[in-house]
């Protein structure tokens, strides 16, 4: 969501590890701001008694040179009684007036704000709109306004995230407000082609200048607000079904056409899915699209992606943002893995609906690879982190393991509670085209699961590290397995992970089974029954967890000492006996089900099944010579 220089490329990834691919280090590094590793910019108090409702942007701009001209009508609802507005703007840009209708407004700058008196106090409730008028070379503090050139050509971009709005326009940065609408006109030398958010309604030409005039009728924030200028040649694509088709406009770079128009082709496959697993592409009555850039990655302006290259994981992940990230926006820099990694899931899911099983397995296993390389780490950001922007665009983190939270969440959740979840989520009318914090994404998969996810976010979003488990598995006779899981974390911070553990058993004869153990204690023992011998036992052969060094084998079960136990009757109605060789002293008895869950618990040979379900169960005898696992079938 931000662009790097070289040496700022080879300084975060020295910082923040290797990725899993090429493609994802320079994604995160194009979304990285690169200037300074530690911003002081935190939420403006000064601008929080306003609700910004129309800009009207006009940016006069020579891609040859580093200069801006500007003027921005800003239409605003006042929240409180105020006598005074302030906007975030560089001190490097000069304002030259300010106006409300006709009357000049006295203003000042300082500490990177604009404060304009009003003439008088605008009460609470009610509109006003000033007009700002200022030029001169934006900041180069946060990088938020570019030029260069390709094949000789002067080309210009902006790119705002995290934090560089304010480096060439006058506006509200931080995440608690979205412009409803914005008009952006961009006046340039003829030869140039413009490009921004929304539709282009029109162009105009005057001598030398042509003004290309773009709308966008959808609630934005000012970091996803973008020009950018070049001589770039342009084609379009079609995509969505009836009555939510649109267009999906390509600007690229005159020398690399073909490529593009190659690489781009991919775009509608990918919108396709998308909307078959969510929902209609939320800008559908505008546009999507891609502009070209000078940078190693992309960012997902609204609308309009910037993209260094064609490749299909850069396309997969800018347009899954289109989604999350614009229409529902994390609220905080704190949870901007409600940007990344959504974002970097859907390049995942892309994977796996366009190329199959197999590679998104290895794609899963690269990320963990990645994400393991380094014991701690939490997805969710500290206040202090989320002014660091190589924390917060942290590939380790922000991406990869944030993606894969995602999908343990669906393996622990299934298919049809999570992405309804999630179709809920961006329906949300508290949420859709506005911000949302991690609670909001927690609130609506428990919604639909019914399950209390208190622990697994405190566990995988809020605190660090991964679990490494141990598994064994003995064979008890008469077909039951035990599995015995041990864990150990990686970080302090987490005392136990609970899971739905996969597990898959191999026999001789080329069989294979897949168990899950819900695991949630250490050291607990799962009695499954397997209906041929097993060989050897595999972890999470799909690769569902994040762990490191974790193996699954098999063991040698002691229950020689119980050889003459028996249970009777079998098949059971209402009650069954536990018979133990003369020399044992029953200590328990356990009943689960075939999934592994107790259910009945007794230090009674004599064991009253009457209220068990009917079908199979297994009752596991524990006494002072050793423990013995029976199947039974509940009539």
């Amino acid at each position: 969501m931000t662009k790097i220089y070289l040496l700022s490329i080879l300084v975060a990834v020295s910082a923040f590890g290797q990725s899993p691919t090429g493609s994802l280090a320079r994604i995160a590094e194009s979304e990285m701001k690169s200037a300074e590793s530690l911003m002081s910019v935190q939420v403006n108090p000064n601008t929080q008694n306003y609700d910004i409702t129309y800009h009207k942007l006009e940016f006069t701009i020579d891609p040859a040179e580093y200069f801006i001209s500007g003027k921005v009508t800003t239409t605003f609802t006042a929240l409180s009684n105020m006598s005074t507005i302030h906007f975030d703007l560089t001190e490097q840009l000069n304002v030259s007036s300010v106006k409300k209708g006709a009357t000049n407004l006295a203003f000042a700058q300082n500490n990177e704000e604009l404060i304009i008196t009003l003439p008088s106090v605008q009460a609470a409730g009610t509109s006003a709109t000033v007009e700002i008028i200022y030029s001169g070379e934006p900041a180069f503090g946060e990088q938020g306004f570019n030029t260069t050139s390709h094949n000789g050509v002067p080309a210009m971009f902006t790119l705002s995230e995290p934090f560089g709005a304010r480096d060439w326009w006058p506006c509200k940065q931080d995440l608690n407000d979205k412009v409803d609408s914005i008009d952006v006109f961009i006046t340039a030398p003829s030869q140039y082609v413009s490009v921004s958010n929304g539709l282009e309604v029109g162009q105009t030409t005057s001598g030398a200048s042509k003004t290309t005039h773009f709308h966008h009728g959808y609630p934005i924030p000012a970091y996803l607000i973008a020009i950018a200028i070049t001589n770039y040649q342009v084609f379009t694509l079609n995509a969505g079904s009836p009555p939510n088709e649109f267009p999906i406009v390509n600007y690229v770079y005159p020398e690399d056409f073909a490529d593009a128009q190659d690489g781009y082709g991919a775009t509608p496959a990918i919108m396709d899915l998308y909307e078959e697993l969510f929902e209609t592409y939320p800008f559908s009555d505008e546009k999507y699209g891609h502009a070209q850039f000078g940078w190693g990655g992309g960012m997902e302006h609204t609308t309009v992606s910037f993209m260094a290259n064609f490749s299909r994981d850069l396309i997969a992940h800018e347009l899954g943002h289109q989604w999350f990230g614009d229409k529902v926006t994390c609220g905080s820099w704190k949870d901007i893995w409600l940007n990344e990694g959504f974002a970097t899931y859907l390049s995942g899911l892309t994977v796996e609906h366009l190329d199959g099983l197999p590679q998104f397995i290895d794609w899963k296993a690269e990320n963990i690879d990645f994400i393991t390389s380094s014991n701690g780490g939490a997805v969710y950001l500290t206040d202090a982190e989320a002014l660091n922007v190589g924390r917060i665009f942290s590939s380790r983190l922000s991406y990869s393991k944030g993606a894969m939270v995602l999908e343990m969440l669906r393996w622990k959740l299934g298919d049809a509670n999570f992405y309804q979840a999630l179709r809920n989520y961006l329906a949300d009318p508290n949420l859709a085209y506005d911000y949302a914090v991690t609670n909001d994404l927690q609130t609506h998969l428990e919604a639909v699961s019914g399950q209390d996810l208190d622990g697994f976010f405190q566990d995988w979003v809020y605190r660090q590290g991964y679990p490494i488990y141990t598994i064994t598995a003995a064979n008890w006779g008469n077909g039951i397995y035990r599995f015995t899981v041990n864990q150990t974390q990686s970080h302090f911070s987490v005392n136990f992970f609970e899971m739905p553990v996969p597990v898959r058993v191999f026999g001789s004869g080329g069989q294979q089974m897949d168990l899950v153990l819900q695991n949630t204690v250490n050291g607990q023992t799962f009695d499954m029954a397997v209906p041929f011998t097993v060989t050897s036992v595999q972890f999470d052969p799909e690769r569902h967890i994040i762990s490191r060094d974790s193996n699954a084998s098999l063991g040698v079960a002691n229950f020689a000492t119980l050889a003459g136990a028996n249970i009777y009757p079998n098949p059971a109605k209402d009650q069954l006996t536990v018979n133990l060789p003369l020399d044992a002293t029953l200590q328990k008895v356990i009943v689960t089900n075939p999934l592994g869950q107790q259910v009945l618990e007794t230090g009674s040979a004599e064991v009253n099944v009457s209220n068990l379900k009917s079908g199979v169960h297994f009752l596991t005898v524990y006494s002072d010579k050793g423990n013995r696992t029976f199947k039974f079938v509940k009539e």
